[in-house]
């Protein structure tokens, strides 16, 4: 498994914390550390932790939804990508960064860096990652998760 703490860091520094409820630039109510509420609607179970989240959330709810989030993306990426549990935790924590970003189904769709990525190929599925709109989308942080396929090593 993922090195949890490590994993929420890096997606903090990524989207940001706002404990207020706002709308992302594609229109959908989101809180916390990016969490659309759109998409991903709260749990039964956390909204029992996270009280009424329409005034706002604190630092500690905001975490707690990020640690489901990264467990239900983990989950996610293992059952529909054959290898995804035999990769190294920081390719692991590339690809869970990408779909916190995209969705799963969105890091899916990079067909031809998944069969690099299969393949231990990591320079061209590197290649594969920021010749993409994500990557135009997203610039720093593409080039990040770009560097960490490629050399199995997050570095700011």
């Amino acid at each position: 498994m993922i090195d949890m703490y490590k994993v929420s860091q890096r997606i903090l520094l990524h989207e940001g914390l706002r404990l207020q409820p706002y709308f992302c630039t594609k229109g959908k109510q989101t809180i916390g550390v990016g969490r659309c509420l759109d998409t991903n609607p709260l749990t039964k179970e956390e909204e029992k932790v996270v009280g009424d989240w329409h005034h706002g959330i604190t630092k500690c709810a905001a975490m707690y939804l990020l640690r489901n989030d990264i467990k239900r993306i983990y989950r996610e990426l293992a059952k529909k990508i054959d290898f995804f549990k035999e990769l190294d935790g920081e390719r692991q924590y590339a690809l869970i960064d990408m779909a916190f970003n995209l969705g799963v189904s969105g890091v899916l769709k990079f067909k031809k860096m998944l069969s690099y990525i299969a393949a231990g190929n990591y320079t061209k599925a590197a290649n594969e990652c920021l010749n993409s709109q994500y990557a135009n989308d997203v610039g720093k942080r593409a080039i990040r998760i770009a560097n960490t396929i490629k050399n199995g090593e997050f570095k700011l």
